[in-house]
């Protein structure tokens, strides 16, 4: 199957929320999806991007997306953040989940980064074994720890 991948343009990102929104889906949090096209537009196209995005494409159609962020490690220096790797359904298996990772390990190794982290649900069984087999380490004894904007408005509440 012949695919193609590129860095994603504000014109994509219709397609990039359809692809977020099918992986909240997968995800079982099918509403927990706030961002707009608006804002993805706005935060990753202004003049300090936020994000970077790679689309994959199959006869011209959009199946497939890897969005990054740079960070900070005090540990390690700069690093970046993959945030959603998504290949859609019928493109699983294709091949188009390790392209993309191609490219994000790639677009590190250009930026000099230290270290490319992401998360990965400890059920989605197929997804640890890809990023497995590609020699990144699960690191199953960590715990995803987020204050949302909920969460935010408590803290500041009793501070």
């Amino acid at each position: 199957m012949k695919f193609t991948i590129r860095n994603a343009v504000a014109a994509d990102m219709p397609k990039v929320l359809e692809l977020v929104n099918e992986l909240a889906l997968f995800e079982k949090e099918p509403d927990a999806v706030e961002v707009t096209v608006t804002d993805l537009i706005n935060n990753g196209f202004g003049s300090n991007p936020l994000f970077h995005c790679f689309v994959g494409e199959h006869e011209n159609e959009i199946v497939g997306m890897a969005l990054i962020y740079p960070r900070y490690s005090t540990w390690k220096g700069p690093v970046i953040h993959l945030e959603d790797l998504i290949v859609t359904q019928k493109m699983r298996g294709s091949g188009l989940g390790t392209a993309l990772l191609n490219e994000v390990v790639k677009y590190g190794n250009t930026l000099g980064v230290k270290r490319i982290c992401w998360e990965v649900l400890d059920w989605n069984d197929p997804a640890i074994h890809f990023y497995e087999s590609k020699g990144a380490n699960v690191m199953r004894d960590w715990d995803v720890v987020q204050l949302d904007e909920s969460g935010i408005k408590k803290y500041l509440d009793n501070i």
